[in-house]
């Protein structure tokens, strides 16, 4: 333990949150009478549709009054629609989406701004005849009235709201089911995949969640009869009410896939109880490295590591023989896949693992001294031909399930098995579905993990995912190898920075309550050799396989990237050929030297790795030390009211408290600005780098210069928490520059249904003159509305000037909570982080003051 530990506030005051005010939308709408024009041709086109699909079961189901599902599309937002369509019987709410790219007209359009997209919000509700004719009544009415305020009836005004701002009014149809997702692409690739011709093509179909137990057995039931009648089967199902989940695996004969590719009119696309269609098999590590390269290792530290874990890892079986491993993990294989798991293929679990204990191992740090518990989630994909081969969620299993089962047996059990790792409180997810790049919608695997760190109050890391897709510079080699190595990094971040929109994180990397990691192009390798391979940066960067965020409702996403390796390119042979930027799978230097199982399986190979999942592993090695640092301080200082439920916020915020662009921030900044087609080249670079490079060992110790102060608490709707700090006396009038970094994280429970999504907003003020300064988000300044968009809140406000202030001045830390998408059952813990810091070397004892004023503060009686 150092001499100058972290520090701990007292507890809080409580307080009254404050009152936010919303800006007006300055958005022009239609007239009653032509709002009227628009709105009665869409409903004309809806009954048309709605009855011929009506007649077409019918006739199939004789006496059936079928549901179908529509989607109502608005400018702008109505809030709490849900609540009015819940009055009308055979009306059911099933979610609502948010969306921003609708092109203006002369009727809806920004007044400042004529030419710019609107935001708007789908709502998705079931309907049959007897509700959809009720609905129908309602707009009569409002049409009938030359008064856009006209009453409603009790609870039903909220429909008289969307009439006025109605942009369109359809049903929920096959274009709906198959073209967001993708997956008709993804079927086209395995039908011309000649190793996968002629075979099942598996997919699955999430279902609209329905609330009765009843509605989701005969959703599923209809769905299975049409699989069956197309010559198919259902594999497996799944469903998480929690997240609203519910979902079908299946495989139709390619033949029949083809049909449904040139003609998607199968009464199996056109099922109302069917939201989407998706591809499966592609929750993967990435590319499979090539086994061209191995060295030896011989690890020096032979102490075993003791106690429960509190890091896990789900990821593909580990090489557990490996003498990197060997005795510092805990593998639990309940499905027993093992058996069919080559030790040679064992390659991403290996790496991993590896990361995670020693880091790299060409820095010969130390290893961690808890072992990790380790659950497969991957295993080698049956149709690769490959040797090794892809590692791959199996295509029998639906992810969502999958990773379900995998978290509850470790906190609660499976069957009559106890829970399996109850002791952890990180979760490492370091796979990506390459078939889902985040959009706007939360995909159900980021519900999932937001909705599992919730409940068990558990922090996933989770990579972003790597952007593998080769990109043309542009050049031939012959006028490539004229460029100096500024122009080649120029060249390769233009590349990069126009295919921006394809290169998105990752699903499940959205997830709100998750902590993101993306790469940072560097590693501590020095013996590569360059043979016919480039390096596109010789300044530290982003790594160029990294994605780009942002996350949900223009959340910071990634949160942070981290060492990722260097990521070299291939060079073409012939000199007039193209350069592009084609990844380089190769296992030699440079990257990060970890254990892999070699070509014999051996137990003494390393090779080297690239990647977001790299820095992911490091992460999550360093949330274990920040657990470590608080276990010690917890124990050796009185922490009054501490509990077990603000450890898992206060690591989220220790692995942020440490971030910050650095000169690489400017670097990306002064290139982006040179691209006409980005308006903010700093809100595009938080983009690539969300906060910054986190800087652990800052977080884990103080200085005599720098106070590190941890805080927590747990607050519910209306509710807030004043946190004092107080301030160095010496530092009083003195031009001297000074930093204060604050970070606050919590976990937010989630209403799926809801386009709000998050359950708790929380955020911090900061009421002093020191922080009405330079304020520096750490995002890189891209917005303090961005910056209280997730769970993960960082700013910094740092400058020189000479602030007067006398001895017992404390700067005031004001945590507000206020409900979001829904009413807040429980409290919600958080964590608070405040740093204090003058620059190393000059002689004011800044650690030193704050520790003794705020050792003596007064505990505050909790109001009850």
């Amino acid at each position: 333990m150092t001499d100058r530990p972290l520090l701990w506030f007292p507890q809080p005051e409580p307080a009254s949150r404050t009152k936010l005010t919303a800006v007006p939308g300055k958005t022009s709408k239609p007239s009653h009478e032509r709002q009227g024009e628009r709105v009665a041709l869409k409903l004309t086109q809806l009954q048309q549709a709605f009855e011929a699909r009506r007649a077409e079961l019918v006739r199939n189901a004789a006496g059936v009054d079928p549901e179908q599902v529509l989607v109502i599309e608005t400018v702008g937002a109505v809030e709490d629609f849900s609540k009015a369509v819940k009055k009308i019987e055979g009306l059911e709410w099933l979610g609502e989406i948010e969306i921003d790219n609708l092109s203006p007209d002369e009727d809806f359009h920004n007044l400042e701004h004529p030419e710019k997209p609107l935001k708007g919000r789908l709502y998705l509700v079931l309907t049959n005849q007897q509700a959809l004719t009720e609905l129908l009544s309602l707009w009569r009415r409002y049409k009938e009235q030359d008064d856009p305020k006209m009453k409603f009836d009790t609870g039903l005004t909220k429909f008289r709201d969307v009439f006025c701002h109605l942009w369109d009014i359809r049903r929920w149809g096959p274009a709906d089911r198959l073209v967001e997702t993708g997956v008709l692409d993804i079927w086209r690739e395995e039908l011309n995949d000649p190793n996968l011709q002629n075979r099942p093509v598996r997919f699955e179909a999430e279902l609209w969640y329905r609330e009765s137990a009843d509605k989701r057995a005969e959703s599923e039931n209809t769905v299975r009869d049409l699989v069956n009648a197309l010559e198919g089967q259902v594999i497996t199902v799944g469903t998480v009410p929690g997240i609203r989940y519910h979902a079908i695996l299946a495989e139709l004969p390619a033949n029949r896939i083809q049909e449904i590719i040139d003609a998607p009119e199968t009464e199996l696309v056109k099922c109302d109880n069917i939201m989407f269609f998706r591809p499966v098999g592609q929750m993967t590590s990435g590319e499979t490295p090539s086994n061209d390269y191995a060295e030896t290792v011989a690890i020096e530290n032979n102490e075993l590591p003791m106690g429960p874990p509190v890091l896990a890892i789900l990821d593909g079986l580990p090489y557990a023989n490996h003498q990197c491993l060997e005795g510092r993990i805990i593998v639990e294989d309940p499905d027993g896949w093992a058996e069919d798991y080559s030790a040679s293929e064992r390659m991403h679990g290996t790496t991993m693992a590896s990361l995670a204990i020693h880091g790299d191992l060409s820095e010969g740090a130390e290893s961690l001294s808890r072992p990790i518990y380790m659950r497969p989630i991957m295993r080698p994909d049956a149709r690769d031909f490959r040797r090794p081969r892809l590692e791959v969620i199996p295509t029998d299993a639906l992810p969502v399930d999958l990773i379900h089962r995998a978290v509850k047996r470790m906190f609660e059990g499976e069957g009559e098995h106890p829970a399996s790792a109850p002791s952890v409180k990180i979760i490492n997810l370091s796979v990506g579905d390459y078939s889902r790049a985040f959009m706007q919608s939360m995909s159900p695997l980021a519900r999932l993990l937001d909705w599992l760190s919730s409940k068990y109050n558990v922090l996933f890391i989770i990579s972003a995912g790597n952007q593998l897709e080769s990109i043309p510079l542009g050049i031939t080699l012959d006028e490539f190898e004229q460029l100096a190595p500024d122009a080649i990094e120029q060249a390769a971040i233009t590349a990069i920075l126009m295919n921006a929109r394809s290169r998105s994180i990752l699903s499940p990397s959205e997830s709100i309550n998750g902590i993101t990691v993306g790469a940072i192009h560097f590693d501590a390798a020095n013996n590569a050799a360059l043979a016919n391979r480039f390096d596109p940066f010789h300044n530290t960067l982003p790594s160029p396989i990294s994605p780009f965020g942002s996350g949900y409702r223009r959340a910071i996403k990634p949160d942070i990237v981290f060492h990722g390796g260097r990521q070299w390119y291939a060079k073409p042979y012939i000199g007039r050929h193209t350069v592009d930027l084609n990844v380089s799978g190769s296992m030699a230097p440079p990257g990060h030297k970890v254990a892999i199982p070699g070509q014999a399986a051996s137990t003494d190979s390393t090779g080297y790795t690239r990647g977001t999942s790299n820095a992911t592993a490091l992460i999550s090695r360093a949330a274990v030390y920040c657990y470590e640092t608080l276990s010690q301080i917890t124990e050796r200082f009185t922490t009054d009211g501490y509990e077990d439920k603000y450890t898992a916020p206060l690591i989220k915020a220790m692995i942020t408290h440490g971030c910050n662009w650095g000169s690489m921030g400017q670097r990306l900044v002064d290139i982006i600005s040179q691209q006409q087609h980005i308006k903010n080249p700093v809100n595009f670079a938080s983009r690539w780098i969300g906060y910054g490079v986190p800087d652990i060992n800052r977080v884990l110790e103080c200085t005599d210069q720098r106070a590190t102060i941890l805080g927590y608490g747990e607050l519910s709707d209306e509710q807030a928490h004043v946190f004092k700090m107080p301030l160095p006396p010496s530092l009083s009038s003195i031009q001297q520059w000074r930093r204060l970094t604050v970070t606050l994280a919590w976990f937010s429970p989630v209403q799926p249904s809801n386009q709000k999504y998050r359950s708790a907003s929380m955020w911090f003020e900061a009421s002093n003159p020191i922080a009405n300064q330079r304020r520096e988000a750490a995002s890189g300044n891209s917005g303090w509305q961005a910056v209280r968009r997730g769970t993960l809140q960082h700013e910094i406000f740092e400058g020189d000037w000479a602030q007067p202030f006398v001895d017992g001045d404390n700067l005031s830390l004001k945590i507000n909570c206020r409900k979001d998408a829904s009413a807040i059952d429980a409290p919600i813990p958080y964590g608070i982080i405040v740093s204090f810091e003058v620059r190393e070397g000059v002689q004011l004892p800044i650690y030193q003051e704050i520790s003794e004023k705020i050792r003596i503060q007064p505990a505050v009686q909790v109001r009850q």
